[in-house]
């Protein structure tokens, strides 16, 4: 019943977000542990204001913790955690100067603080780990005016070690050895023991904590990592502002703790209103002139008023593709390298329209063009465009209509679309984490790479890197045993060999095929050197209906291994590989998608995604990846799992801009559950300018 209660509780703030309140007890202090406290070592109540996501740095005792936390739902927190202990025996027998664990928590709040009632909540601590830091604990803390708040709670695991004045229950104490499974056989099992603390707001910038701890640390005082001789600890914490924060403890009556901590909110721009020009106003027309139709006596009109279309657009660095104009109805096919977001694509579009149409025009059709082919559409009637102006986004989203557009050879292509090229030159920084020997490796990479859009649909793409500098060369060597179909070839595990040498070095050289078979069936063929390790031939097919939340796709590829200098030469290694996808929309943010298929090292298995995306292109969410191949030989982590961060630059810059950062945290590169790097897959940039996706931005439709 135990076991059960917990993992209902946490199902219910991943699933239903919806129930969660945005009024509970909040904080943007962490503790050593990442998490959101206002206390030192110890969990509280409280929880990250609702998107908040910060990266945490600690050290106390020969320990080094660096956390990356995120405020799920107003309920739900989660804490991924990478710490180094210095002088810890317990290391694998290719020893090393200090034992590097991976942990995971979540943190969930079951009630809001009332005026007499405390705010309560439950935490699972390491519950995908080795188990070193594993822990589970129910808290309660209570305001006391505006500056003083009180903890008391009860712990397991770690947080049972001291002075523990129960029992639950039998707990394992041995370590997993691989990592990566739940620990369920330990939650909430075991001695039971309190902890608790008070913190104090002295202003906006300073705050004082002091706590009793329950945590023995009885590992690393056996091992005499340090001495424990108090479970006291004291604390003071500096906001420099929101997002930056230092603190400096006193704790367990031996050591000095000191952390830093960086938060940003990725609801909330730094940049405040955005730096990007004003869209120009929409013309009124008056009731006389909207029933001339005397330009469409003119031959010379339309192929004027394209041009004078595409300049109007081109101000606001949009692209005008194709066309068509009669008497009453215009539509256009573009496409933007400016804007992140196409609601505000197709706002500035329609405002632009509105001034270089004729007046008769009352039907106003935006068609986004990917690679050439109509995605989606958003017809607007020009009397509501100019009637709503003023008028909240809401409200030009109840008349707006979203379909599939119209076939591209129902449009009139401008002259000079095709063909055209598009290149950039720079650095890069490719990076590995959780290498047993050093947790972060990095080659700083030169890069030139381009677009040759040859007709609507078919685009060759390349790219050439150089390495400057770096140490992925350096990487471990694959000790996992994993062996694909053919067991003398390596799947992912010898990334380290692609790493080698300066180069030049091919990364990717394609040409690909898109096309739109119908309103909801999109497809691609790849071909070529498709990236950093294969080379071959990539299939797919997508079922996406414009006002659907659910896609269906299907993927079909044929690689073999490339040569370790990433030149044009192949090793023997050939394997066949496919998913069936299904993509959907669960509603208030939360977006899923499960794939099932074939690895590239032969083995069959499913991945489930899970991301909270935001309105301003933020995305931040999760996956894992269970195949037939096994625990013991997948190697350390037992199976393929990360966390993924998508952060918009036009979100950190002001400025519209397609830039973004795009970060994955996951296990060392591992064979099992490995899948193929292919660009342009379907759904990320069709589902886009589908009425699903684009009704989550529309408030900048008048931005």
């Amino acid at each position: 019943m135990r076991k059960s209660l917990t993992t209902s509780l946490v199902a219910l703030g991943l699933v239903v977000p919806s129930v969660a309140s945005t009024e509970r007890l909040t904080t943007r202090s962490l503790n050593m542990y990442g998490l959101p406290s206002g206390l030192i070592d110890m969990p509280t109540a409280e929880v990250a204001p609702d998107a908040q996501l910060s990266t945490t740095v600690s050290h106390f005792g020969g320990t080094t913790k660096t956390s990356l936390s995120f405020q799920l739902t107003p309920r739900l927190t989660g804490t991924f955690r990478y710490s180094a202990i210095r002088g810890f025996k317990n290391v694998p027998s290719y020893a090393l100067s200090a034992y590097y664990d991976r942990s995971f928590d979540l943190h969930y709040s079951l009630l809001k603080e009332g005026k007499y009632r405390p705010a309560v909540a439950v935490g699972l601590r390491d519950l995908l780990g080795t188990g070193l830091y594993g822990g589970e604990y129910v808290v309660a803390t209570k305001s006391l005016g505006n500056k003083l708040r009180l903890t008391g709670g009860l712990g397991w695991g770690r947080l049972g070690s001291h002075n523990s004045f129960a029992s639950t229950g039998t707990r394992p104490t041995t370590l997993l050895g691989g990592g990566g499974l739940p620990n369920v056989d330990k939650w909430f099992r075991g001695p039971v023991a309190a902890f608790g603390g008070l913190s104090y707001q002295h202003n906006d910038k300073l705050s004082f904590a002091v706590e009793y701890s329950s945590d023995a640390y009885t590992r690393e005082t056996t091992q005499n990592v340090f001495s424990h001789k108090s479970p006291w600890n004291f604390g003071l914490k500096y906001n420099f502002n929101n997002n930056v924060q230092v603190g400096a403890n006193y704790m367990y009556g031996s050591e000095l703790g000191v952390y830093v901590s960086v938060a940003l909110n990725a609801k909330s721009s730094p940049v405040v209103g955005g730096n990007d020009t004003a869209p120009v106003a929409v013309a009124l027309r008056s009731m006389k002139d909207r029933g001339d139709l005397g330009w469409t006596l003119d031959q010379t009109a339309k192929p004027q008023i394209r041009q004078g279309v595409a300049k109007a657009l081109a101000r606001d660095g949009i692209v005008l593709e194709a066309m068509r104009l009669d008497a009453n109805s215009a539509e256009i096919l573009i496409r933007s390298d400016k804007f992140d977001i196409e609601s505000q694509t197709t706002g500035r579009s329609m405002r632009r329209l509105s001034r270089a149409l004729p007046p008769s025009v009352e039907t106003l059709t935006v068609t986004h063009s990917n690679n050439g082919m109509p995605a989606g559409s958003v017809t607007v009637k020009r009397s509501d465009l100019e009637n709503l102006e003023n008028a909240s986004a809401d409200a030009i989203l109840q008349r707006a209509k979203f379909s599939g557009g119209s076939d591209v050879r129902n449009l009139e292509q401008l002259d000079g679309t095709y063909p055209r090229l598009s290149w950039q030159f720079g650095p890069s920084l490719q990076l590995s984490v959780f290498d047993p020997d050093s947790p972060v490796r990095a080659d700083l990479l030169l890069n030139l790479e381009g677009d040759y859009h040859i007709a609507p649909g078919w685009v060759a793409s390349g790219a050439l890197t150089y390495k400057l500098g770096g140490n992925l060369d350096g990487l471990s060597p694959n000790r996992s045993g994993v062996v694909a179909v053919d067991p003398a070839h390596a799947v992912r595990s010898d990334a380290r060999k692609y790493a080698v040498g300066a180069g030049p070095k091919i990364d990717h050289l394609t040409i690909a095929k898109f096309g739109r078979h119908g309103d909801n069936l999109y497809s691609r063929v790849t071909f070529g050197y498709l990236e950093q390790m294969y080379a071959g031939v990539s299939g797919e097919l997508l079922w996406k209906p414009v006002n659907s939340r659910l896609a269906i796709g299907a993927e079909v590829n044929y690689v073999a291994q490339r040569n370790f200098d990433q030149r044009f030469g192949l090793q023997d290694y050939k394997v066949a590989t496919g998913h069936v996808s299904a993509y959907y929309d669960l509603g208030n943010g939360f977006h899923t998608q499960v794939d099932v298929g074939r690895y590239l090292a032969g083995d069959f298995g499913a991945t489930l995604s899970l991301d909270r995306e935001f309105g301003n292109g933020w995305r931040v969410g999760a996956y894992a990846t269970k195949t037939t191949l096994s625990t013991a030989s997948f190697g350390e982590g037992s199976f393929d799992k990360g966390i993924r961060i998508t952060m918009p630059m036009s979100w950190a810059l002001g400025n519209a801009t397609k830039r973004s950062t795009k970060t994955t945290i996951q296990s060392l590169a591992r064979d099992g559950g490995a899948r193929l790097n292919v660009d342009g897959r379907l759904y990320e940039s069709i589902r886009e300018t589908h009425g699903a996706d684009m009704a989550k931005t529309w408030g900048k439709f008048w931005r």
